[in-house]
């Protein structure tokens, strides 16, 4: 693919939360959240609609006009981890995250996730706790950069890497 072909796929068809949140200080939350939705391509109006939305359905809608450094940094961890999907929030066809969230609120973002998935986005989820992972219908385990574990049903297993030769 071109660079103009990558960047349309990653503006149309992937979303990011980020486990660090990313707002601009200069913008209310919901400008921050509508921003993912411009280099989608979507309109002015149908952005802060679909961002309001997004907010709405974490909890964080009351916030939406509100500067997003003040906005943010007053709220409670739990509005601060709502609101770390920055601009990316709202689009994306696909989701990567990989929070470190509270117990209340993470459980809250999961079954997000999952309803998410359900209705057909793509969810990945990059994490170290077991409980989370157990919570998916296919894990994907890695070490050392290669895949150790697949369940995918009909998944080959995989191979056991070969030990490293000590140098003599």
């Amino acid at each position: 693919m071109t660079d103009r072909q990558l960047a349309a796929l990653r503006a149309r068809r992937i979303g990011f939360v980020f486990q660090q949140f990313f707002l601009a200080e200069h913008q209310s939350v919901l400008g921050n959240v509508a921003d993912g939705l411009l280099y989608a391509g979507v309109r002015r109006g149908a952005r802060r609609r679909l961002a309001l939305q997004a907010l709405d359905r974490v909890g964080l809608a009351h916030r939406g006009r509100r500067p997003a450094g003040p906005a943010v940094g007053r709220g409670t961890a739990a509005d601060r981890d709502r609101a770390g999907g920055g601009g990316h929030a709202a689009g994306g066809a696909g989701r990567r995250a990989d929070r470190n969230l509270d117990s209340a609120t993470g459980a809250a973002i999961l079954g997000l996730l999952e309803e998410l998935n359900q209705q057909g986005t793509t969810i990945i989820i990059i994490t170290h706790d077991h409980a989370v992972a157990a919570r998916t219908r296919r894990r994907i385990e890695m070490l050392d950069g290669h895949i150790v574990a697949d369940t995918t049903p009909g998944a080959r297993p995989a191979r056991p890497r070969p030990a490293q030769e000590e140098p003599s």
